[in-house]
């Protein structure tokens, strides 16, 4: 009884493949008899009067007996024998359908050559409107591909449904009624053909490519439906049927591919099922993707990679997303990358020629690389981008996430050193790992939570650390040494290599000691230990690049940057906060010495983070709070030991080409040098008072100076040029803000005229000095060394300068007439008599400065200052002013204003002679 159903459910399932297949041919019978007819009474009347018409092949004799279709053969008949007669009906044929329809180009070349390159796309908006048109003129062929191929997977779940069968003869069913499928395609294909031209066109790849699909899908129901073999069975009969698709493929035409390839991703999707282990979904699509590139490789149809790749990894994610499994997915991932590499090529070890996908991007007019260079870039892009992006459960799968990504690394390094091609596609999962390891750190992955935790203040005591920063370090170490491996073999790119090699496992440690904390978990010394084996690795490297190199430094000038990188962070981790300066500022020396002895230009970068570093140490970590508060000593052999680094560095640079590292010394020194001064003054002035009240007016402004100086800093950087300029430019507004607040509060608040606090300090050299002159002078003097700073910000800062210079020699006036306690009321005659002569004074020297400089601008400016004299002796003088004193301030004021009126005139007119 169920022998029989099964028979009448096929026989069902049969009727409507026969009605499409009826359907079809009958309208490619139709299209060829009308064609036909067309060609025939074409030719009647292009035959001339009189001329014997040419035999057609139905004007034949009678008595000559055509040869039955079964007679004919494939075998090309020679030039000079007489065409067959099918074969002149089928020329015929062809002829009336190329003056209907256009000519038809065959569907792939003989030779199985590649299609020539047009561009780095290979799915493109003209061929998605081809495949449109196709689809519209053979979409019955679609659609009769997918009712066989869900009757095969509709066989298996009917028979669930009613249970008419056991699981193994559901099982067996799908897979027989995929194998005859395949062989009636197989029939077809070799028996009328499967090209455009052919009257069944289409129908052996319709048949073959449901038959696969049924067959995966009978292998998916064995698994997931009904758990009836395990993994190993399972894939093996994934294997033997990719086989199987492989070879089908590389005879048959693009649509058994395409549809085989997308029935087979979805086939897993309308089984369903679950299994106890459905991570072998990941083989899987693998082996989907196999299957694909396989055919590619020898059809040469580069869409069919890009459609098997699309489906591997759509499939991967889709299963992560439903079942989990990251180790899984990461293995997946990985596997994918390195088939897209060998596979369609065809070479175990790969040979990829010709220009680089970097190349493209920075001269695409140069010409985009071959497709398979195109093809492995995108798969190892995609691939490294997944597993950076991995989400992961446990530390066991973010350690075979790092792994994978080492993984692919390596290979593209060693295993793929003689392809010119994929040289820069290395830098793809290097990068994704050290990228990695900073997410994870920063996040709190699995991982990095799970080291953290084992921290020597949480584990249990006896208890050794955890190994996992040594094997981090480990794996990018391996990086850095197979890019020096590398780099020896290379020719064109060995720096680039070498570059690579320096910094990786570099790189690598100085994120773990940011965001992994090792140190807490291993101990400082063990931790520095790590660091400084990495450092002496550095050093051979640097040692041997040098040997190999002659002339050429630039590998060892990397690889000697990476380890004085890694000793300074070495002596981090184990010295003090004053001997961790020293040491940064003695490996300072060392690399300008290195540039001086061994000519590297590279070592400029060193120095130029090594100022930065300095800087950093001097101002903020541990800073000027910690310098305030050390021994007197600690203090001076910091700041005196970077200070004289700088100096010595300079001084060994010099008639060197190194724009960059002199200017950061240059500005470094001074900066330096000014925030010594700055800390000594602090705290002379709170030994001389006894206390540090943070609002007084000389405070705040000491507060400001350090803000200063890292906005001139700053300013003097800007005259090199690139990226950094910018950033350079934001630092400074920054840090003007930041000085900004503070000035305004010792200027207007905590001014001593206004506050009622006192002047300490002798006169002139007093903390009136340290809170308006010092700041008004750092504001102007280093204007002279900026011609390169915009002239508004140079007026700027000259304006606010000039302006706290002469709030002092006010404020120092008062105090001479009033002693320490500038706020009481009132105004003495000779204080009022004392701003004039000083504002004349001034007018004076600016004048004076005028004419020697012939700056028509200070000119005017001193003009200005006399002008606003004139008003106050007028406004101010006349009414606070009495007896002989307002007489000699009015007759010095006459004198004064006729000499220096004639003055200027003078100089007006010289230097308007001069100009002619």
């Amino acid at each position: 009884m169920e022998g029989l159903l099964v028979l009448i459910g096929l026989a069902v399932l049969a009727v409507p493949v026969a009605v499409v297949a009826l359907i079809v041919g009958q309208v490619r019978l139709r299209a060829r008899m009308e064609a036909l007819e067309a060609q025939v009474a074409k030719l009647r009347k292009s035959a001339a009067p009189g001329e014997e018409r040419a035999a057609l092949p139905w004007d034949r004799p009678k008595a000559e007996e055509a040869p039955k279709p079964a007679e004919v053969t494939e075998v090309a008949a020679p030039e000079e024998a007489e065409m067959p007669a099918e074969a002149v009906v089928e020329e015929e044929l062809v002829a009336g359908l190329e003056q209907v329809s256009g000519p038809r180009e065959p569907e792939a070349p003989e030779e199985f050559a590649r299609p020539p390159e047009e561009g780095p796309i290979v799915v493109r908006s003209d061929r998605a409107l081809a495949f449109g048109r196709w689809l519209k003129e053979n979409w019955v062929f679609t659609v009769s591909a997918i009712s066989l191929a869900l009757a095969g997977i509709f066989l298996v779940q009917y028979g669930v449904e009613k249970g008419y069968l056991p699981p193994p003869a559901r099982v067996l069913l799908a897979l027989g009624f995929g194998a005859v499928l395949i062989i009636a395609g197989e029939v077809i294909r070799r028996r009328w053909g499967d090209t455009e031209q052919a009257a069944t066109a289409y129908l052996p790849s319709t048949f073959s490519g449901a038959g696969l699909v049924s067959m995966f899908a009978g292998i998916l129901a064995a698994r997931q439906l009904y758990d009836l073999i395990g993994a190993g069975p399972a894939l093996t009969g994934l294997g033997l049927i990719a086989a199987l698709a492989i070879v089908l493929g590389w005879f048959y035409g693009p649509f058994l591919a395409a549809f085989g390839l997308l029935g087979a991703a979805v086939s897993p999707f309308i089984v369903g099922g679950e299994a106890e282990t459905p991570y072998w979904m990941y083989i899987y699509y693998a082996v989907l993707a196999f299957i694909g590139l396989s055919v590619d490789a020898v059809r040469r149809w580069a869409w069919v990679s890009v459609l098997a790749l699309i489906l591997g990894f759509g499939g991967t994610w889709v299963t992560w997303t439903g079942i989990g499994g990251g180790g899984w997915h990461a293995l997946t991932l990985t596997v994918l990358a390195l088939m897209a590499i060998a596979v369609p090529p065809l070479n175990l070890i790969p040979r990829h020629q010709g220009r680089m996908l970097s190349e493209a991007f920075f001269k695409p007019e140069d010409g985009w690389p071959e497709f398979p260079t195109r093809l492995a870039g995108g798969a190892v892009a995609v691939s490294s981008a997944a597993l950076l992006m991995q989400q992961t459960m446990t530390a066991e799968e973010s350690i075979l996430v790092f792994l994978c990504l080492a993984a692919l690394a390596l290979a593209l390094t060693l295993w793929a050193d003689g392809a010119r091609a994929l040289s820069d596609l290395a830098i793809l999962p290097a990068g994704a790992f050290l990228a990695r390891l900073w997410q994870e750190g920063m996040g709190r992955g699995p991982l990095s939570r799970d080291y953290v935790w084992q921290a020597i203040d949480l584990r249990p005591p006896e208890t050794s650390a955890p190994a996992t920063a040594s094997l981090l370090l480990a794996i990018a170490a391996l990086v850095s040494l197979a890019a020096a491996w590398r780099s020896f073999g290379e020719r064109e790119y060995r720096a680039h290599w070498g570059a690579g090699a320096a910094l990786v496992a570099p790189v690598a440690a100085v994120i773990l000691e940011l965001f992994w904390v090792p140190g807490a978990v291993m101990g400082d010394y063990p931790w520095a230990l790590h660091v400084i084996a990495l450092a002496a690795v550095m050093v051979v490297l640097a040692e041997r690049f040098a040997r190999a190199d002659g002339e050429d430094h630039r590998r060892a000038a990397y690889a000697t940057l990476s380890a004085l990188s890694l000793i300074a962070l070495a002596l981090f981790l184990v010295t003090t906060k004053g001997a961790l300066t020293l040491a940064l500022s003695a490996l300072l020396v060392v690399a300008a010495a290195l540039d001086r002895r061994f000519r590297l230009p590279e070592m400029g970068i060193f120095i130029q983070a090594g100022v930065v570093t300095l800087g950093w140490r001097l101002v903020v970590d541990p800073g000027i709070g910690w310098a305030l508060d050390a021994v007197l000593w600690e203090t001076w052999a910091s700041f005196g030991g970077a200070i004289a680094a700088m100096a010595a560095a300079l001084w060994l640079l010099k008639g060197r080409v190194r724009t960059g590292a002199r200017v950061f010394l240059e500005s470094g020194l001074a900066g330096s040098a000014a925030l010594f001064a700055n800390v000594l003054i602090t705290r002379w002035i709170e030994n001389w008072t006894g206390l540090l009240d943070m609002f007084q007016h000389w405070a705040l402004s000491l507060q400001a100076m350090p803000w200063i100086v890292v906005m001139l800093v700053q300013l003097y950087r800007l005259q090199l040029d690139g990226a950094m300029r910018i950033v350079r430019g934001i630092l400074a507004a920054v840090a003007a803000l930041l000085a900004l607040a503070p000035l305004t509060l010792a200027v207007l608040p905590a001014n001593p005229l206004l506050s009622g606090d006192y002047v300490d300090g002798p006169l002139v050299l007093d903390t009136l000095a340290v809170a308006y002159a010092l700041p008004g002078l750092m504001l102007i003097l280093p204007l002279a060394q900026m011609p390169h700073v915009r002239r508004w910000i140079r007026r700027m800062l000259t304006g606010a300068g000039v302006g706290l210079l002469a709030l002092y020699g006010g404020l120092e006036i008062r105090r001479f007439w009033r002693g320490d306690l500038l706020s009481v009321q009132g105004t003495t005659q000779a204080e009022l008599y004392s701003y004039t002569l000083a504002m004349m004074a001034v007018g004076s020297a600016l004048l004076y400065q005028a004419i020697a400089r012939r700056s028509r601008g200070l000119r005017r400016l001193a003009m200005t200052v006399i002008a606003l004299t004139i008003g106050k002796v007028f406004l101010i003088d006349a009414s606070g002013l009495t007896g002989l004193t307002r007489v000699f301030s009015f007759l010095l004021l006459g004198l004064a204003l006729a000499g220096l009126a004639w003055l200027n005139r003078w100089a007006a007119g010289r230097q308007a002679k001069g100009e002619e």
